[in-house]
C-alpha cells in the first residue's frame, strides 16, 4: 500500500513546469486537475498526460467534463455532449409516440453519452471526470441549471446509472455529485455559502435517494459546499454527521469522497471562522473525505498550493491528521483498469460509431 495521498491539484498551463513536477512528486499529492487553460489540442493533452504518468504513474488524472456548458474539451474531435437536462427531457417527451419508448431512447443516449465522454478522454489519457450531477432540478439554482437530468429523483437516477454504464464501458468511474443535493438553493457556492433549510426527512425522501438508489454503481461521491442547518452547522463537505453518520452509514456508500473545489468560497469558511487552505482541507478530510481537491491556484506561482500541501505535511507531523489506508485503496481503484483506445482506433470502433448515432 503506497502512502495516503489525498490532495488534488492542478497546474497552470500547457506542459509541466519544474514548480509542477516539484509539486506532483510529494507523497501526498495524489492527482491532478486539468482546465480548459491546459487544453491546445488532441496532441498537446495527450503529451501532458504522458508527462503526468512518466512522472508518476500512480496519479489520478480528473476533468469538468460532464457535457452541455461544464465541458473542458470542445475542438480538435472531441464530441459536444449535451447538457443532462436533454437527455432527461428527452425521457419525458421523446419524439416517439408512446413514454415507455421516449425512455428507453433516452436510456441509450445516456449510456452513450458515458461511453463517448469516457472513451474520448481516456484516449488522450485523462483517467476520470466528475460527472454524473446528481442533483435535482428544483428550477432555483443557477450554477446547477440545466447540468441536472430533471427534478424527479427516479428519472435522475435510472438516466445516471445509464451514464456510469457508458463509462464504465470505456474503462472509467464515476462521481455523483453534490450530496447530498445542491439543486434546491439559489445560491452559488463557489461565490457564497448556500443554506438549505429543509430537515433531513425532506432531504432524503428527495434530493438525496439518487445516492441510496445508485450505491452499488457510485465509485465516488462529491459532496456540497452548502450548509443544512437542520442537520448540521457545517456545510455537506466538512460534516461527520453528512459524511459518515448519513453517505458511509445510512446509504451504505463505500467508495471514494471528494472535497468539492476547497478555493470556492463555500468551502473557506468553517464554523464561522474563515480559514487557510490547508486547515480547510484538513477539516474535509477529517469530516470523512478521502481526497482534498484545490482548483485555479497555480495561476499565482502556486504560493496557495504550497500553503496546501505543507500545511497538510505539517498537520501530519503534528498528529493532528493520520493518513488512511482505506482511503488511499478508494483512490487507487479509480485508475482505469483496462487500456484504452488510442483516439485513431476509437474512431473506427463500432461500438464508438454506434454511440455517436444515439447522442440527442
Amino acid at each position: 500500500m503506497h502512502q495516503h495521498a489525498p490532495l488534488i491539484i492542478d497546474i497552470a498551463g500547457l506542459e509541466l513546469t519544474a514548480d509542477d513536477r516539484h509539486r506532483l512528486r510529494h507523497p501526498l499529492v495524489g492527482g491532478l486537475i486539468l482546465f480548459a487553460r491546459n487544453w491546445q489540442d488532441r496532441a498537446q493533452l495527450t503529451a501532458l498526460c504522458r508527462a503526468v504518468k512518466k512522472l508518476r504513474p500512480d496519479l489520478l488524472i480528473c476533468v469538468d467534463h460532464e457535457g452541455g456548458r461544464v465541458q473542458r474539451f470542445r475542438t480538435d474531435g472531441f464530441t459536444h455532449l449535451p447538457t443532462m437536462r436533454a437527455l432527461g427531457r428527452m425521457w419525458l417527451q421523446g419524439q416517439s409516440k408512446t413514454p415507455g419508448e421516449a425512455a428507453m431512447q433516452a436510456m441509450g443516449a445516456a449510456t452513450a453519452c458515458g461511453y463517448v465522454l469516457g472513451a474520448e478522454l481516456r484516449a488522450c489519457g485523462v483517467d476520470f471526470s466528475f460527472t454524473p450531477v446528481l442533483d435535482l432540478d428544483h428550477g432555483e439554482s443557477g450554477v446547477i441549471g440545466d447540468r441536472a437530468f430533471a427534478r424527479d429523483p427516479r428519472v435522475v437516477t435510472v438516466l445516471a446509472r445509464c451514464l456510469m454504464q457508458g463509462l464504465l464501458q470505456a474503462g472509467m468511474g464515476n462521481c455523483g455529485k453534490h450530496f447530498p443535493g445542491h439543486g434546491f438553493v439559489r445560491a452559488d457556492s463557489h461565490t457564497d455559502m448556500p443554506v438549505d433549510r429543509r430537515s433531513l426527512k425532506a432531504i432524503l425522501a428527495d434530493d438525496a435517494q439518487p445516492y441510496r438508489w445508485l450505491d452499488t454503481v457510485l465509485t465516488a461521491v462529491m459532496p456540497a459546499h452548502v450548509v443544512y442547518p437542520k442537520v448540521d452547522s457545517r456545510p455537506a463537505g466538512f460534516s461527520q454527521r453528512w459524511l459518515q453518520e448519513i453517505l458511509r452509514g445510512q446509504l451504505g456508500f463505500d467508495g471514494a469522497i471528494f472535497s468539492d473545489d476547497l478555493s470556492m468560497a463555500g468551502a473557506r469558511v468553517i464554523d464561522g471562522q474563515a480559514v487557510g487552505y490547508a486547515e480547510a482541507a484538513l477539516a474535509a478530510l477529517q469530516a470523512g473525505c478521502d481526497l482534498a481537491l484545490l482548483c485555479n491556484q497555480s495561476l499565482d506561482g502556486g504560493a496557495a498550493l504550497d500553503e496546501l500541501v505543507d500545511g497538510l505535511a505539517q498537520a501530519q507531523i503534528e498528529g493532528r491528521w493520520q493518513p488512511r489506508e482505506a482511503s488511499e485503496a478508494r483512490r487507487q481503484a479509480l485508475l482505469p483498469a483496462t487500456p484504452a483506445l488510442e483516439w485513431d482506433a476509437l474512431m473506427t470502433a463500432p461500438a464508438y460509431m454506434q454511440a455517436l448515432w444515439k447522442l440527442p
